[in-house]
């Protein structure tokens, strides 16, 4: 089977914000020791109108940002279906921040001053989770199309596969001949790209369902 394409050759990149000079410097040179590229910001709001949402990787948030706080940002990534996982540092952390992070969909809250080998080891663990979300995104979308290209027939035939019909029996549903159904089945194996039954009921069986 083809696999759809899910990165590029670039390594992933991390946004990390903080209005503190010194600490954009710092934290920068101690990701990029794993091989990842970082690109800082100061201004939260040229952030959120400048950096690229297709690229893989994570995002860094201070809290205590002037203007937009980390807090309201992260709210308003989240309102915009960014996929990336987000990182909220704060120097001044409370258990009903946290709390309130959590529930708005971060990633992590880290307190500082914090570890490099702790904060190494959270921002590869979300370029590893960003990176799985984007090829199960590639590959839902990558069966969507294979699904498209049934013809309305196939699909009847495909549905009640899933829903554990023997060809005989598809073929009194359907008030096709035994021959047909093995015809349509040949041809759904072949435009949808799979080679056993489990592939075929594991990629398609909640494409089938919706359209029944």
């Amino acid at each position: 089977m083809n696999q759809p394409e899910t990165g590029s050759s670039l390594s992933p990149l991390i946004h990390l914000l903080d209005d503190d000079a010194a600490v954009r410097q710092s934290l920068s040179l101690l990701i990029s020791t794993v091989g990842l590229r970082v690109q800082t910001w100061a201004d939260s709001q040229l952030f959120l109108e400048s950096f690229d949402r297709q690229a893989i990787g994570a995002l860094i948030l201070d809290v205590r940002m002037p203007g937009i706080s980390g807090l309201t940002l992260l709210d308003t990534l989240i309102d915009q279906g960014v996929d990336q996982p987000i990182i909220l540092l704060t120097g001044h952390g409370t258990v009903d921040m946290c709390r309130r992070a959590f529930k708005a969909g971060a990633a992590e809250f880290l307190e500082k001053p914090v570890g490099d080998d702790v904060l190494l080891d959270t921002v590869q663990q979300a370029v590893r989770q960003h990176v799985r979300r984007r090829e199960r995104l590639a590959a839902d979308q990558w069966a969507r199309e294979r699904y498209a290209s049934l013809s309305e027939r196939e699909r009847d035939v495909l549905g009640l596969i899933v829903e554990g019909l023997t060809n005989k029996e598809i073929g009194r549903a359907l008030s096709l001949s035994p021959r047909t159904v093995e015809s349509h089945r040949a041809n759904l194996f072949a435009k949808l790209q799979v080679d056993t039954l489990a592939h075929l009921i594991r990629h398609y069986a909640s494409l089938a369902d919706t359209a029944t």
